[in-house]
């Protein structure tokens, strides 16, 4: 890596001194698109969060009558989503799973063919916050790099500014994402 690398620079904003985690998503970068569903993203996002934060609640509770049938209802529930989630991937394109390094200012994503976008190219990165829900959340980004790998390509994007509640949104589901990260190497091990 030298000074002049692009790829190099862009690895150094996005994710020096910064929580970052590597997770495999269905995601997309959709140049010249702008956010189609303004509010969408953190609603969702806090969804997510309140779904995640009960499930890990539970998990440490001693088991009752209730709490059992409050996961047999949740079992219900992601089945059900699962279900919609298939249907409406039939209804139209899925997102690309792709290997993300993410940090709460931006994006590396590992491509499989090369996407020739100019650094400073603006539009929106499409993601499945959670295999789970069939719904994905839109962020604002800029091309900062591209270089080629030899499985494709890696995409460095650079999240535009967004609102203070959709950035802490952002922050929480990253950190609960890197603490998941820790707890399968853990396991692992």
């Amino acid at each position: 890596m030298t000074e002049n690398d692009p790829a190099a620079l862009a690895e150094i904003q996005l994710f020096d001194d910064t929580l970052s985690c590597d997770v495999e998503l269905p995601v997309a970068f959709i140049p010249g698109a702008s956010i189609t569903r303004p509010g969408a993203s953190e609603m969702l996002l806090r969804s997510v969060a309140l779904v995640e934060d009960s499930r890990s609640a539970e998990d440490g509770d001693e088991r009752s009558d209730t709490t059992a049938q409050l996961q047999r209802l949740e079992a219900r529930m992601d089945l059900a989503l699962v279900l919609l989630g298939r249907l409406l991937q039939q209804a139209g394109p899925a997102l690309p799973g792709c290997a993300v390094r993410w940090s709460r200012r931006g994006l590396r994503l590992d491509t499989h063919q090369a996407t020739g976008l100019a650094p400073g190219t603006a539009g929106v990165i499409r993601l499945q916050p959670a295999e789970w829900l069939p719904d994905h959340v839109e962020l604002p980004a800029v091309v900062l790099a591209e270089a080629a790998t030899a499985n494709g390509s890696r995409l460095w994007l650079s999240q535009q500014a967004v609102s203070e509640p959709l950035a802490a949104a952002l922050e929480r589901h990253l950190f609960r994402l890197h603490r998941r990260q820790i707890a399968d190497s853990r396991r692992y091990r």
